[in-house]
């Protein structure tokens, strides 16, 4: 299958002022506003190339709270820096309101993808036609399309570490 412009990997990042946007809510974080964000984590993550510390919101789209797992999406595709930063260096930090979370990215499969986009289409349909709408994808809202658009979306899901070394604790 050749790649086309709906195919998130094709997709252009932000530029400009919707770059400024888009980073916003890490402000936000960093003042300790966290929790007025909702379902929104701070990911803190390391350049594979300069080895710099970088940070993003990102959207969660499932939480397991018993297990201190986070699954987030990368809308723009598997070029994202974040996602390929987290692919060179798994290990990392998450703050999820006002609390640090060491975790490790964990990236699922395709139909993995598939049953969270049909879940959360379920929970948020509006917001999940929105989404896909955004990301040129079928945005009809059927589980069929939300499951095509799962299969399109990599997926990560960041599961906390049962002892994070000291180093890890806070960023």
């Amino acid at each position: 299958m050749t790649p086309d412009k709906t195919d998130p990997a094709r997709r252009r990042l932000p530029t400009g002022w919707r770059r400024l946007a888009a980073r916003a809510p890490i402000l936000l974080f960093r003042a300790g506003l966290g929790p007025l964000l909702g379902r929104f984590v701070l990911l803190h993550h390391v350049g594979r190339v300069t080895g710099n510390d970088r940070r993003v919101v990102l959207e969660v789209v499932a939480y397991e709270a018993p297990y201190r797992c986070w699954t987030v999406a990368s809308g723009f595709g598997p070029r994202s820096d974040w996602y390929r930063n987290l692919q060179a260096q798994p290990k990392t930090v998450v703050q999820f309101g006002n609390r640090h979370h060491a975790v490790t990215a964990h990236f699922l499969t395709p139909e993995e993808g598939a049953d969270i986009m049909a879940h959360y289409g379920r929970r948020h349909p509006r917001t999940a036609r929105r989404l896909c709408a955004y990301l040129g994808l079928p945005a009809d809202g059927t589980e069929s399309a939300l499951r095509e658009a799962g299969r399109a979306i990599p997926f990560v899901r960041l599961e906390a570490d049962a002892h994070p070394p000291h180093e890890l604790r806070r960023p």
